[in-house]
């Protein structure tokens, strides 16, 4: 984590950018349970007294990814930021996927905020925001079998030295890094913009902190925040 970048390219982009990084040591992994149901239960809630009637359209962090994503070219209606669309999905009910996804959801949709969890085990080199050149590889699966697709050209991707480990900044996880029931250790990328200021990254941080040693009482935390210059 300590070589983790943001590509300039990215900030020329989005100057307001900004990724804390939290590496995540000690994690147990596993189906949905109790504990991970109730997160979400409680996050749910939150959320929707936070939308109010304005509903997912009124969220100014929300919007400020739509314009991000219309920056480099994607269409958000058709390719949404990862917190819009769970938010759409909240009248629905979230789906509970496991115990370690369940834990970063909930903090995603109770603070407005992307948040992606990669298992670090299966990185290769440093993790850095980039604009794609369109050759990278991203493994994925097309009609239930394993395939591999490539960015488009000046997206913005996040990548190891293996190929894209995220599409569209938050939009679409690999299948490679993606956690799974052995995942013991983790990296949590919360990705900001304005009108999120850092010390409201900084709580969501927290809020994951608490959700991950709530599922994980062992776990072992270390945090850092990727501003314009990475600190």
């Amino acid at each position: 984590m300590a070589k983790a970048y943001v590509e300039p390219a990215v900030h020329t982009l989005r100057p307001d950018y900004r990724a804390l990084l939290v590496l995540a040591e000690g994690l147990v992994p596993g189906p949905s349970d109790d504990v991970s149901d109730r997160l979400l239960a409680t996050a749910t809630a939150k959320a929707r007294q936070r939308l109010g009637d304005g509903g997912v359209d009124g969220d100014l962090h929300v919007a400020a990814w739509r314009e991000a994503f219309r920056s480099f070219g994607a269409k958000p209606k058709r390719t949404r930021s990862s917190v819009e669309a769970l938010l759409r999905r909240l009248d629905d009910g979230l789906p509970r996927i496991d115990r370690l996804t369940d834990a970063y959801n909930a903090v995603s949709i109770a603070y407005a905020v992307p948040v992606g969890g990669e298992d670090i085990d299966h990185y290769e080199g440093p993790l850095r925001l980039v604009r794609a050149t369109g050759e990278e590889s991203f493994d994925t699966v097309d009609k239930g079998e394993p395939a591999v697709d490539h960015p488009n050209h000046g997206e913005v991707v996040w990548r190891d030295d293996a190929g894209v480990t995220c599409r569209r900044w938050n939009w679409r996880q690999c299948v490679r890094t993606r956690l799974t029931g052995s995942t013991t250790r983790a990296v949590f990328v919360l990705d900001a913009l304005a009108p999120m200021d850092d010390d409201a990254v900084h709580a969501a941080g927290a809020a994951l902190a608490e959700a991950l040693r709530t599922t994980s009482p062992d776990v072992r935390l270390t945090s850092r925040l990727l501003g314009p210059v990475a600190t």
